[in-house]
């Protein structure tokens, strides 16, 4: 199945106009779209647009709270724990993410732990939404159960996600974003969509063993195996464990359950650069660390060194004026 070419804002316009209809306010339906597309100009189908229609139905069938009253409650002067009464995940995630980008400006470092939360989308819009405002991040969200631990035949984690972002003076920021797991699930249900097959060390079928057909990824690998895996472990600790949420396979299923709300947990980080030095001199000195890996030789078929991130952002220079490519089945669905 052939993509389709659209530009950014047509796409947004299209998936507020889904959720909308699905009864989201047009002031969350455009945050949520602002999520989606800015993965989908970074190249990260997996946590673009083709979530609208999953989002719909369950906010359809009652599993998201449409009309979500946020609540903070203070843990001390630099932590708080953030409610999102169950709405959507992006919107509940920002909002958060400015109280802790204030936290860490008044006290130097903030944590906010998220609890009554959904799916939140890429953490790099949070990254990136730091970074605008000068502040080092890090964000962390566990999922349902989809990964096999390593030595393991069945799921137990899931794919965990954490993102870092750094902030730099001229460059642009430095933005980390990594499933624990080798791949998102999102990329394989991406390529059931366009029909590909996928590397044998993305996911293993009921009887872990590694397929290239993704109708076929019953569980996901860790990436690295081990090292994964206990990255994993971190991040279930870090945001279920130390929330008091559900962790493991005790979190809701993403697909499937649509009447319940999932209660998914999310914790952020920041931190303010001019902690222990001043802010200039930190985000000066990130300039010359990327300064000076562009510089590094590259190897054998590399054209250049680049910073974790950069490969996105060169990408979305590109598709804001080329437009994105969308699987022709999501973009009927968005048109329906």
């Amino acid at each position: 199945m052939s993509d389709i070419i659209v530009q950014k804002e047509e796409l947004k316009s299209l998936v507020v106009n889904k959720l909308t209809k699905a009864k989201v306010s047009q002031e969350h339906a455009t945050v949520v779209a602002d999520v989606l597309v800015h993965a989908d100009l970074r190249g990260v189908s997996s946590h673009g647009v083709l979530r609208t229609e999953h989002y719909v139905k369950r906010m359809l069938e009652g599993g998201m709270n449409p009309t979500p009253v946020f609540s903070t409650e203070q843990k001390g002067s630099s932590a708080s724990l953030f409610d999102g009464d169950n709405g959507m995940g992006h919107v509940i995630t920002k909002e958060a993410m400015d109280h802790a980008i204030q936290l860490s400006k008044d006290n130097g470092i903030g944590i906010v732990g998220i609890v009554n939360s959904s799916h939140c989308g890429a953490l790099s819009y949070f990254a990136q939404q730091a970074a605008e405002q000068d502040t080092i991040s890090m964000i962390m969200t566990h999922t349902d159960s989809a990964v096999v631990p390593f030595g393991g035949a069945d799921s137990y984690f899931g794919t965990n996600p954490i993102a870092y972002g750094f902030p730099a003076s001229k460059h642009r920021p430095i933005i980390l974003d990594m499933a624990t797991s080798n791949v998102a699930l999102g990329k394989v249900l991406h390529t059931r969509e366009t029909g590909k097959e996928i590397p044998d060390n993305w996911g293993v079928d009921e009887n872990g063993s590694p397929v290239t057909d993704p109708n076929l990824v019953k569980h996901l690998l860790p990436i690295s195996g081990p090292k994964g895996y206990g990255l994993a472990l971190v991040v279930d600790v870090l945001t279920g464990v130390l929330t008091g949420s559900a962790f493991g396979p005790s979190i809701s299923t993403m697909y499937g359950d649509y009447k319940n709300y999932r209660h998914l947990s999310h914790t952020i980080i920041t931190i303010n650069p001019g902690l222990f030095i001043d802010k200039n001199e930190f985000m000066q000195n990130i300039d010359k660390m990327i300064d000076e890996l562009h510089e590094v030789k590259p190897a054998e078929g590399f054209q250049s060194v680049m910073v974790p991130g950069e490969p996105e952002q060169l990408k979305e220079e590109t598709r804001q004026e080329e437009g994105i490519p969308v699987p022709e089945s999501i973009y009927n669905y968005l048109n329906s």
